[in-house]
């Protein structure tokens, strides 16, 4: 079982068990609607005392788990945390958190995260901890990446909500993981002398939807067929997601002069064991020809071999289309030869960056 008294602290946070002391704290929460405490805390004001006395203390008494109240440096509760589920003879916890909107924002929830971990590891002798965390609930998938969680899968529709079913993510940490994040790559925003390359956002939506239908674009690319809004909507939705399972990252470019979209490109099939990957871009019908492919092509390789350490980089380009090659090769690639039916029984041209490639 959990101690009773359990007590972590961190470097801005205490964890500790909730208490009667914490009764006009507790009301003010529930008087105010907001939702952070964990499941079953009272919905009613005179459920409080009960609730504080016994009810939040119920998990620990059956050796299933613990909550813990989430207090900051002047002692406010700011929000809980909690193992559950905990299963002794195989080894297993889950653990949830959540934290009040006003303090939001400010990294509580991963530092006390980091913290509970740590002390299951070194006091206990469980050897995994889960978490979960909908799919599309980004800040929750920031929190467990920064926290050392390993992405582990999505169980699909998993979760009944109010507005409909929703995926589920599913995160694990081993005994043996240690404690540093996850490896990702940075979420990053670069300029060139012309262009401003930048996460894609919502208002990318039309432009990245004309670009992926242009039939220059489906001739080429892979793209999936009559690309529409509903595929670029999905792919700006998902792209900070591919960024925090460590499988690559997408920028949208734009001018700096006039603010167009001009392109998208990724990175992707990162192998970070041999901390190689793969490029990829798209330009919009209307920016080609300005060389602002090239340009930033250009700019993400060198931000990647340099400042990432990354020690190769991949490009594939169509045999019949010269102009992605010659992105390529403006961009300093080195032609190594040819994949023969790669993409849709068309050949492809493969190159490659290497940091001593740069100048």
């Amino acid at each position: 079982m959990f101690d009773p008294r359990l007590t972590i602290t961190t470097e801005r946070l205490v964890l500790r068990p909730f208490g009667l002391s914490d009764v006009e704290r507790i009301r003010s929460v529930v008087e105010s609607g907001v939702r952070f405490l964990p499941p079953g805390a009272p919905g009613h004001l005179a459920s409080v005392s009960q609730w504080l006395a016994n009810g939040v203390h119920e998990l620990q008494r059956s050796g299933q788990g613990i909550h813990l109240a989430m207090t900051d440096g002047n002692g406010l509760i700011v929000g809980a945390i909690s193992l559950f589920k905990t299963a002794w003879g195989a080894g297993t916890t889950e653990v949830g958190y959540g934290v009040h909107p006003l303090h939001r924002g400010r990294g509580f929830a991963t530092e006390a995260l980091r913290g509970l971990v740590a002390y299951v590891f070194a006091e206990t002798t469980l050897r995994r901890v889960d978490l979960t965390a909908n799919l599309d609930n980004l800040p929750s998938l920031h929190v467990a990446r920064k926290a050392g969680f390993t992405w582990e899968g999505v169980l699909r529709a998993a979760v009944l909500e109010d507005d409909g079913p929703h995926d589920l993510v599913i995160f694990g940490m081993l005994r043996d993981d240690g404690r540093t994040p996850g490896e990702t790559l940075p979420r990053a925003e670069l300029r060139t002398e012309r262009l401003l390359i930048r996460p894609p956002a919502e208002k990318d939506v039309p432009d990245l939807a004309a670009t992926g239908a242009d039939p220059l674009t489906q001739a080429m690319t892979g793209v999936p067929r009559r690309y529409g809004q509903a595929h670029a909507r999905a792919f700006v939705a998902t792209s900070e997601r591919m960024r925090l399972r460590g499988d690559g990252i997408a920028w949208a470019v734009e001018e700096l002069a006039g603010g167009r979209f001009a392109a998208n490109v990724d990175l992707r099939d990162v192998d970070w064991a041999n901390r190689s990957c793969e490029i990829g871009y798209m330009a919009a019908p209307w920016a080609r020809g300005r060389g602002y492919t090239t340009e930033a092509v250009a700019a993400i390789a060198r931000w990647l071999l340099r400042e990432q350490r990354f020690q190769r980089l991949k490009l594939r380009a169509a045999v019949s289309n010269p102009a992605s090659q010659r992105v390529a090769e403006k961009a300093g690639f080195v032609r190594e030869g040819v994949e023969r039916n790669a993409l849709r029984g068309e050949d492809l041209v493969v190159f490659s960056l290497i940091p001593s490639d740069l100048s």
